[in-house]
């Protein structure tokens, strides 16, 4: 298999105060004939934002068969017969954003900022961590509930 791209997918990340991350785009060209296998997430359904943040790109995984130039999207889940020269093009998904896009900045997002008041230092001094109440999540509930017993 050799590579032939490996780079950012830029803008694939959701809006938000602080944007998700962009996802990458990776294409390979298989050498020889064999069996192709791929499992990934977030084909079909984009990465939700949170706390109104924007929803990240969906993934897609391509298939380019070298004889005729055809390109076929495989989904999330496949196994195909592959021959030499077709390739796979993978877009993973991008993350959603956190926290409603800020008016100031064109509603793109922005990576930092500053904790909210009455933070009370539970998150480490970081200076992009939400604020308890926007602090969400079967997980984070379940933590809170464990340490207010």
């Amino acid at each position: 298999m050799a590579l032939h791209a490996f780079r950012l997918r830029p803008g694939s990340g959701g809006a938000g105060r602080w944007r998700g991350g962009d996802g990458v785009v990776r294409e390979l060209e298989f050498l020889r004939p064999l069996a192709a296998g791929i499992l990934s997430e977030r084909r079909a359904l984009a990465p939700f934002g949170l706390a109104g943040g924007g929803p990240g790109a969906k993934g897609l995984n391509l298939l380019v068969r070298a004889g005729s130039g055809r390109t076929v999207s495989l989904g999330g889940k496949a196994t195909v017969a592959v021959a030499a020269g077709d390739r796979i093009i993978i877009h993973t998904p991008g993350a959603g954003g956190y926290g409603p896009p800020d008016a100031a900045d064109g509603g793109g997002g922005r990576h930092g900022g500053k904790a909210k008041d009455g933070d009370g230092g539970r998150h480490g001094g970081r200076a992009d961590a939400p604020a308890p109440e926007a602090m969400r999540g079967s997980v984070n509930e379940y933590r809170l509930r464990q340490e207010g017993a």
